[in-house]
């Protein structure tokens, strides 16, 4: 079987990735920071419907040292590098984020290197294409890239911008033969598999709380956690993802409030609680001061932004769910999960 090595193992694209390879017969290797989580992993792969046993391993390795990737790359013949820090807060440091972002791929990219590997998988985001700029209708395409001078960049978005840079100047200088390929998702939906899951889906989980007492006048993009994956394998093995960027995102971006009505609509009783109210944007500018999180959003309240899967639809062969379907799918996984209030 060919290996593969999955960073990041207990990440939410990360643990459905390794679903979906598994099931295609990879023999696949994981990494995380303490292999006390084994066990969580495991656990989350049966709430997906796998028992991999064998077929799936640990290693020890961080973002922020260089033991354990060695280890972790031998014999690998592909690198999905999928972990990255996203935290639900701004941090006070803005390094805090950029180091093992920038540093994390760097390492993943010359351990890969060095062992021989075939082509790297990274794992960007929107977060490298669609900041800094002036407000436009255009959809965002993979040629465009984030102006970490922009007024709208938090430390995230920078942090994802810089860390993919790093990876293609390392390709372009020290490559030495090791292929890239790289995957820009937006906000990321679907199935929770288990605790450990992306900002977006706490967006969801509030909503469906009855912790949002109206809905922010902001849109993005929607893309389902499977669809995902599955760009990720196709960017793994098709010879015309070398060197190539890939929008991951379903239709067009959806206003928060459209987010909200799906959910009124096909939750039925379970949404209740859900608000549609929209809330004006001087409101939400005041609330920054309970709710640090709210700071992310402010520079883009009102504003109006596109992006568009086409190149991967074209190259790959990519069809994604439906906007609608991974929002549905993510509250009723949540609801199974025991995370909404009865």
């Amino acid at each position: 079987m060919t290996t593969v090595l999955v960073t990041g193992g207990s990440g939410f694209i990360a643990s459905h990735t390794i679903l979906q390879l598994a099931a295609a017969g990879y023999k696949v290797r994981t990494t995380v920071r303490n292999l006390s989580r084994e066990n969580e992993v495991r656990a989350m792969l049966r709430q997906g419907g796998a028992e991999p046993g064998d077929q799936l391993s640990f290693v020890a390795a961080d973002l922020m040292s260089d033991a354990g990737w060695p280890a972790a790359v031998s014999g690998c013949e592909y690198v999905l590098h999928i972990a990255s820090p996203f935290p639900s807060q701004i941090p006070k440091d803005e390094n805090e984020l950029i180091v093992p972002a920038r540093d994390g791929a760097l390492r993943a990219l010359k351990a890969s290197r060095d062992a021989g590997v075939k082509r790297v998988v990274l794992t960007s985001s929107f977060a490298a294409i669609g900041y800094g700029h002036l407000s436009r209708q255009q959809p965002f395409t993979e040629t465009d890239w984030t102006n970490t001078a922009g007024d709208d960049v938090m430390p995230y978005t920078k942090s994802k911008t810089l860390a993919e840079r790093a990876a293609w100047d390392f390709i372009n200088r020290e490559g030495a033969g090791l292929e890239l390929a790289v995957v820009n998702p937006v906000g990321v939906f679907g199935p929770v598999l288990g605790p450990d899951y992306a900002t977006s889906i706490m967006l969801v989980e509030k909503m469906l709380n009855g912790a949002l007492p109206g809905v922010p006048r902001m849109c993005f993009g929607v893309v389902d956690v499977r669809d995902v994956a599955d760009l990720h394998l196709r960017a793994m093995t098709n010879n015309a993802a070398k060197g190539e960027r890939f929008l991951a995102v379903a239709g067009d971006f959806l206003w928060l409030v459209e987010i909200a009505r799906a959910l009124k609509e096909r939750m039925g009783e379970r949404a209740r609680r859900v608000s549609t109210r929209q809330l004006p944007n001087w409101l939400v500018r005041l609330a920054r001061f309970k709710d640090p999180a709210v700071k992310q959003i402010i520079p883009e309240l009102g504003k109006w932004k596109n992006a568009t899967s086409e190149k991967a639809q074209r190259v790959l062969g990519w069809t994604p769910r439906s906007r609608e379907e991974s929002v549905v799918a993510t509250a009723e996984s949540l609801v199974k999960l025991g995370l909404i209030k009865s």
